[in-house]
């Protein structure tokens, strides 16, 4: 049994988008080398999307690994070409990838600062 109490439904105008765990979610298929990725369908509003949808290794060519690697090397503080050149990859998929992560990562502090408590 797959477990998707992670994901939640990613359509906004559903009635269980952003619940997890809400038992919505089912298995259509899976996609990509080896099969190994899974589309996803929301029972409620029968919409399917990738479980990659709204991540940054989303229609990123790159084996997990290697985006894992490349986001490591950029975190370190090494630069778009050095980065590159270490990973093996071109450097504008290092910029690209490390865009979308930043953008992610803004998201998510966002959404952090927005539950954080008040300071006396």
């Amino acid at each position: 049994m797959d477990d998707l109490a992670r994901f939640c439904c990613l359509n906004c105008d559903c009635p269980d988008h952003g619940k997890r765990g809400a038992g919505n979610l089912t298995v259509t298929s899976c996609y990509g080398p080896d099969k190994a990725r899974r589309m996803l369908r929301c029972r409620t509003c029968q919409r399917r999307f990738s479980e990659r949808k709204g991540t940054p290794l989303f229609d990123s060519r790159l084996p997990p690994g290697k985006a894992e690697a490349v986001l490591e090397h950029i975190a370190e503080g090494c630069g778009v070409r050095q980065t590159g050149r270490l990973c093996k990859v071109n450097r504008n998929t290092v910029g690209r990838l490390s865009r979308r992560a930043g953008g992610h990562a803004r998201d998510l502090h966002d959404e952090f600062v927005a539950f954080s408590p008040e300071h006396p």
